[in-house]
């Protein structure tokens, strides 16, 4: 077998290495592993909650007990996944980013609100205004964190019966009944968005995206080429 010269190929070698890669590390195996957990326990919460709600589902369904069960313990644990990325420092600094917001997801908000529109229309690029996540994404974050965070409180509240008088376990029912009305809503707004967008799905499932579609949507983000956590996962390239 012939063999090249050890000049040209150790030329070789730098140029392959030099060449940018298709694809851009943009989500850890922890931040997956944390958004699959989620999603897995929130399907469940939901669907329970509309079999528990809706007369015809729970006759349906029936073992109303075995979904009540169901209901309460996966909305207990869906804080889980979260506190126990926290071990994960690419989860954390994707938490900072979610929670950081400068001038130009406030450009990116003002677009949306004079297109009506969480997503630009045709002919426009707000990609310009994105880091790693854009501002839509942001609000989104912290809109369900907060939801969450008050849908376990009040469901506590309807859970353990001798926490609260009469009057705050009312409450927490007419709060807890509605705002699930309208997490369910978001979600599906949420899925109608993943479905919309084919290469942010690639990216949540595998970690990779497209270099030429990060840069395009998220301008102001610079990806690192490997994340340290995923390095001996991928193997010398």
């Amino acid at each position: 077998m012939l063999r090249q010269p050890p000049e040209r190929a150790e030329t070789a070698g730098r140029t392959e290495r030099e060449t940018p890669s298709a694809d851009v590390t943009r989500f850890a195996r922890a931040v997956r592993w944390c958004h699959q957990a989620t999603a897995a326990l929130m399907v469940v919460c939901v669907g329970t909650a509309l079999c528990l709600y809706l007369p015809g589902l729970a006759q349906l369904a029936g073992r109303r007990a075995l979904l009540v069960t169901l209901h309460e313990w996966s909305g207990l644990l869906l804080p889980a996944p979260v506190l126990l990325g926290l071990a994960s420092r690419a989860l954390r600094a994707d938490l900072r980013r979610l929670n950081r917001f400068g001038p130009h997801d406030r450009r990116w908000l003002r677009r949306a609100r004079r297109a009506r529109r969480p997503y630009p229309p045709l002919g426009e690029d707000w990609g310009r205004d994105a880091g790693k996540f854009n501002a839509g994404q942001k609000v989104f974050a912290a809109w369900i964190a907060g939801a969450v965070l008050v849908m376990a409180g009040t469901g506590l509240l309807m859970w353990f019966t001798g926490l609260a008088p009469l009057v705050w376990r009312t409450s927490a029912t007419f709060v807890h009944d509605w705002l699930a009305l309208a997490v369910g809503l978001v979600l599906a707004a949420h899925v109608g968005m993943a479905a919309a967008h084919p290469e942010a799905r690639r990216a949540m499932r595998t970690g990779r995206a497209d270099r030429a579609w990060a840069r395009r949507e998220h301008a102001l983000w610079e990806p690192q080429e490997e994340n340290p956590e995923e390095k001996n996962g991928h193997g010398q390239r």
